[in-house]
């Protein structure tokens, strides 16, 4: 078993690190794809259209696109939405970059 080992010891460490890598790289990937998508809790007297003319200057979809989406990835078969539903919507949250401009500083 020894010798197994000694014999293979680079191909386990390559199939190791390489499972590592991965796992490393999903991570990154779900950290990046979370910014395109918010969760939100179904309100009394919600619907999908209004939380798409909510969010509207968040996405750039039709009102009947977003519904579409969101049915479709929410897997909701009828029109309906429930109080306490939690739903993902295709949200993009961005954070304002501060700007400064050179000429906003003069002497």
């Amino acid at each position: 078993m020894k010798k197994l080992c000694k014999q293979y010891s680079y191909a386990i460490t390559l199939i190791i690190l390489s499972c590592s890598l991965a796992f490393i790289l999903s991570y990154q990937y779900k950290s990046v794809d979370q910014n395109k998508y918010v969760k939100v809790t179904i309100m009394e007297g919600d619907s999908l259209w209004d939380i798409s003319n909510q969010f509207s200057g968040q996405h750039s979809l039709s009102n009947k696109e977003f519904a579409s989406w969101v049915k479709k990835q929410n897997k909701i078969v009828s029109n309906q939405i429930f109080p306490g539903e939690e739903i993902i919507i295709p949200v993009r949250m961005e954070v304002p970059a501060s700007t400064e401009l050179a000429s906003a500083v003069r002497n």
